[in-house]
């Protein structure tokens, strides 16, 4: 009796698809959930205790303006405050794999090969937002802010208000930069191809100059151009990422 060839790979997909219960998804959940949240309690435990150091770093680019308490306490809350984000940031490596070993036994062969790369891109353009904010964007509208009325007023800036802004511009251009993956993966997954995206293309500078001014938490128009420029930049090049992937 002949037995029928059976393809390997093709076994090996079926047994990928092979649903979990729903109780066993629960649980793996919420496993997922609890290592997140523990690490992140961690991380902003960690970063607290060498909170000073970081306010410091984070002030560098401020130079020429001084920073006033204005309340009892507002240093404290600043303190967490700078620490939360902090802490979010350490741990972000850690909630992106928690994030992959749930999600991982529900994808193909084929799209767990695409999943390292992913995750690897993400997090270096996280990192590459947030470092272009700091060397660029952060002392381009601070120093924008201080020469004008400079000779007329003191810059005496409240310590809240300097790092929502300072840790806004951070988180906001980190998330901007991701656009390449976001384009990457609706290539991959065939809604929209890399000649769709370039056909669009007046579309995305007069976007890319919104998202500047949405992301901006500054009014003046040298930071909302830099990153309007970046956002614009990072489309075409995601277009460039989407077409040598064959899309």
């Amino acid at each position: 009796m002949i037995e029928p060839l059976i393809d390997i790979d093709s076994e090996e997909e079926i047994a990928d698809d092979i649903e979990m219960p729903l109780l066993d998804h629960l649980a793996e959940l919420r496993t997922r959930i609890f290592y997140a949240i523990a690490t992140i309690i961690v991380g902003i435990i960690g970063c607290f205790i060498f909170v000073n150091k970081i306010v410091y770093f984070l002030e560098i680019p401020a130079q020429g303006a001084k920073f006033l308490q204005l309340s009892p306490g507002e240093y404290f809350f600043v303190s967490i405050k700078v620490a939360g984000y902090s802490g979010l940031l350490v741990a972000a490596p850690m909630i992106l794999y928690q994030i992959v070993r749930f999600v991982l036994p529900g994808l193909t062969k084929k799209e767990k090969k695409l999943v390292a790369p992913i995750i690897f891109g993400s997090s270096i353009l996280f990192i590459a937002g947030i470092a272009f904010a700091y060397a660029a964007l952060i002392p381009a509208a601070l120093n924008f802010f201080i020469s004008y009325g400079g000779d007329v007023v003191e810059q005496l800036w409240s310590i809240d208000r300097y790092f929502e802004f300072v840790l806004l511009l951070l988180f906001s251009t980190g998330l901007a930069f991701q656009i390449p993956i976001v384009q990457a993966l609706l290539g991959l997954v065939g809604i929209v191809s890399s000649q769709q995206m370039l056909s669009g293309w007046r579309y995305v500078i007069l976007g890319a100059l919104v998202v500047g001014g949405i992301l901006t938490p500054s009014t003046d128009p040298l930071t909302q151009s830099l990153l309007a420029g970046a956002v614009g930049g990072l489309y075409f090049g995601g277009i460039g990422l989407v077409k040598l992937l064959g899309r």
